[in-house]
């Protein structure tokens, strides 16, 4: 088969997806629960295509079409969890200096057990 017959598939795919997303309203563009389907359905199409006609997945066009998905139907979804910076400055300063001032007394705790367990034997 030709890479033409690969290019009208993957169209057919895309065609299949832009079809089960036509009833997607847009307050539902981001609901996993509601698009999974669909997007799962464009995945396991192009790949199983790539796969029936030898073709390496994922591959450039197959990448097109999920840019694409996303690109036209979830550009406007954001991560709900927010991004966590950095901490300030004073206490990543507290976080880094407690452990190391903690070890010379945990050495000196070790060595003193010690010693005072070879008294004792």
């Amino acid at each position: 088969l030709t890479e033409g017959n690969y290019t009208d598939i993957t169209q057919r795919c895309w065609d299949y997806f832009v079809y089960l997303m036509r009833n997607v309203t847009t307050s539902e563009l981001c609901e996993w629960k509601v698009i999974s389907r669909p997007y799962s359905e464009l995945q396991h199409c192009l790949e199983f295509w790539a796969d029936h006609l030898n073709y390496s997945y994922p591959n450039a066009l197959a990448e097109q079409y999920i840019f694409q998905s996303h690109h036209r139907y979830f550009h406007n979804c954001t991560v709900e969890h927010p991004v966590y910076g950095d901490p300030p400055e004073d206490v990543l300063l507290a976080m880094i200096i407690a452990p190391i001032c903690l070890i010379p007394f945990l050495v000196t705790l070790v060595i003193w057990r010690s010693k005072d367990g070879k008294a004792q034997a």
